[in-house]
């Protein structure tokens, strides 16, 4: 049921037909008589029913807000000790503190840069290719002529097959 402006309407949905069956219902049981009191006394009934309802609906409302509220409050603390950890942040001074450090456990005698305090390395030894020829590929070289022949050189593609000799 759709409510005009300034209406309410039904928690039921009770249209005009079941308001007349109530009514004629309620004339029986109560008579001429007592039906206007009865009346009166409902709708007071329903006066503080509602008045309770939106009471109660203010309260939630408020109490609502004053989380929501506290709950800003708490975001607004922590952004606040984060402003003040950067405030205090000193990347210049931290790093030359370090470098203080590192220069205090260091003797000062040590010239940087040169191998006279660094420890010497076992022999260097070649270390054998592990790459294969297709990685890693060698060109191709011309086959040596014979005395007779002239040299020609093919390459893989050719006819001859990339072997150095002539067609």
């Amino acid at each position: 049921m759709t409510a005009s402006v300034g209406v309410q309407a039904f928690i039921f949905d009770v249209g005009w037909g079941e308001l007349v069956l109530i009514g004629i219902v309620a004339l029986i049981v109560f008579g001429p008589k007592e039906l206007p009191v009865v009346l009166r006394t409902f709708g007071q009934y329903m006066t503080k029913i509602r008045r309770m309802a939106a009471e109660f609906q203010s309260q939630f409302q408020e109490a609502m807000r004053e989380a929501e509220m506290a709950e800003l409050k708490q975001h607004f603390d922590t952004i606040q000790d984060a402003a003040k950890d950067i405030r205090g942040f000193d990347p210049v001074g931290t790093i030359q503190n370090q470098i203080e450090g590192a220069a205090a456990e260091n003797p000062k005698d040590a010239v940087p840069g040169s191998s006279a305090n660094a420890p010497v390395p076992a022999t260097a030894q070649p270390q054998p290719s592990t790459q294969s020829a297709a990685q890693n590929p060698e060109p191709l070289q011309p086959a040596p002529a014979s005395a007779g022949e002239p040299a020609v050189a093919t390459g893989p593609g050719e006819p001859g097959g990339g072997k150095g000799q002539p067609g």
